[in-house]
């Protein structure tokens, strides 16, 4: 699966001029590349394009999701609070006139993965879902996920890590359902719960 080659054809698809997307693909590149993203990287779309690709007969607006898979931790900064919001903002911005996407369900699909929560279309279900498919995955892959998440706050100590990620972690047992739609619930809903039990018994 080549990230670029798909990137590429996406903005092709829906009307970018093609003299301009190799030039969209080399910033998105620098953005997720930087060497303070640990977790929010390149590895982080290439996972969320999988499940893109195993899901997309399910989505009613595909190219719109793909958009937003991957713009929307353009903006990345783990001691802002609207990293989401600047993403929506930039990537709604980036579109040409003549569009064939919906620049609304673009923004609001980029926002609804701050808090995880569907507000909009459905397809808003499937791309939260893709986004937090890594709280599922296996015991050893998890850790290495809860210790990447570590370093991008690494500028805080334990004593003021540790309650915060506890706070945002228990919030998602708290829910009814962690995943929005049926088939992530039914494939991943116990696995997650029991990973982000288990990273706060560690903290």
């Amino acid at each position: 699966m080549n990230l670029q080659k798909v990137f590429a054809e996406l903005l092709q698809r829906i009307g970018f001029p093609t003299e301009t997307i190799s030039n969209h693909w080399g910033n998105l590149e620098k953005a997720y590349s930087s060497n303070s993203r640990h977790y929010h990287n390149i590895t982080h779309l290439e996972e969320m394009l999988l499940c893109f690709e195993t899901y997309k007969q399910h989505l009613q607006f595909p190219d719109e999701v793909l958009y937003a898979l991957f713009y929307h931790d353009y903006i990345y900064s783990s001691t802002q609070k609207d990293n989401e919001l600047k993403s929506a903002e930039f990537a709604v911005q980036l579109l040409p006139e003549n569009i064939t996407v919906d620049k609304q369900i673009i923004f609001d699909m980029i926002l609804a993965t701050k808090e995880h929560i569907c507000n909009g279309v459905e397809d808003e279900k499937w791309l939260i879902d893709f986004d937090l498919k890594v709280l599922a995955k296996e015991p050893e892959e998890y850790a290495m996920y809860a210790q990447q998440i570590r370093q991008e706050f690494s500028i805080y100590p334990d004593i003021l890590y540790h309650p915060g990620r506890k706070k945002a972690l228990t919030h998602f047992l708290e829910k009814e359902f962690i995943y929005q739609t049926e088939t992530f619930r039914t494939l991943f809903e116990s696995k997650a719960r029991a990973n982000i039990q288990q990273e706060i018994n560690n903290l």
